[in-house]
């Protein structure tokens, strides 16, 4: 015969009021399956919540990465700009000059000179006409190409230049070398442009166009670029426009 608990009501027997009723085993289950899928859920939503979070400082992160390389490559952009502008030098013929306007201290004119060619015969351009180097007068038919030469040229060949427009600077070889040579050669325009070392000038530097010659006191001469904006291509030269190409080539030719 079972042995039966005091206290557990007999089979059939109400239970005591007040007293709790048992849970079935399968209500029990269920409870557990419930709270472990809870639990599961729960730790899901965690780790949904942490990769959200870790997507979000990502985005941050690469918004400000973008932003700091966007502030950096305009930084670089306006430096860049800066240097341009503080680096540029100006333009050494000044497109928008008035020679009218511009007046070169020194200046001399030579007025009512020829223009004649006379191959073949030199031309004594200090007796003849007083200048030194010549200015204008009697030339050659083949003018110099302009340019920069090591070497004195024909003054005929060169006075044929200035008739075309062209400015013919000359230098004491004495005076005028290294630094001071690159320095004199860089204040002149690439075309239309003659530079020769002329022995015995009366001046460091001495600066002609057809009809007018100013001596300079050396490279650093204000009057330089006075004088290449007043007289350069100037259109009251006897041949306006010519060409300073297609001639010929002196000796001692650089550029």
């Amino acid at each position: 015969m079972a042995r039966r608990d005091d206290n557990t009501p007999a089979s059939g027997e109400a239970t005591p009021r007040g007293a709790a009723r048992p849970v079935p085993p399968a209500a029990k289950q269920q409870e557990r399956e419930l709270t472990v899928k809870q639990q599961r859920e729960a730790r899901r939503a965690e780790k949904v919540a942490a990769l959200k979070k870790q997507q979000a400082r990502q985005k941050r992160n690469r918004i400000l990465g973008i932003s700091a390389a966007s502030l950096l490559a305009v930084g670089v952009v306006v430096l860049i700009i800066v240097f341009v502008v503080a680096s540029a030098k100006p333009p050494i013929i000044d497109p928008d000059r008035d020679p009218e306007a511009i007046s070169v201290e020194g200046v001399q004119t030579f007025d009512g000179i020829t223009s004649t060619h006379v191959d073949g015969q030199p031309v004594d351009y200090a007796a003849t006409y007083e200048m030194n180097p010549p200015a204008g007068g009697e030339h050659w038919s083949q003018w110099l190409n302009c340019g920069v030469y090591e070497e004195p040229q024909q003054n005929e060949n060169a006075v044929h230049a200035l008739e075309h427009g062209a400015i013919w600077t000359t230098y004491n070889p004495d005076e005028v070398s290294g630094e001071d040579l690159e320095k004199l050669r860089d204040s002149l325009p690439s075309t239309y442009s003659l530079l020769t070392p002329y022995p015995d000038l009366p001046a460091p530097v001495v600066m002609s166009g057809w009809g007018v010659q100013v001596q300079l006191d050396g490279v650093d001469d204000p009057r330089v670029s006075q004088f290449l904006n007043k007289y350069w291509q100037s259109p009251s030269v006897p041949e306006p426009g010519a060409l300073c190409t297609n001639g010929i080539d002196g000796p001692g030719k650089v550029s």
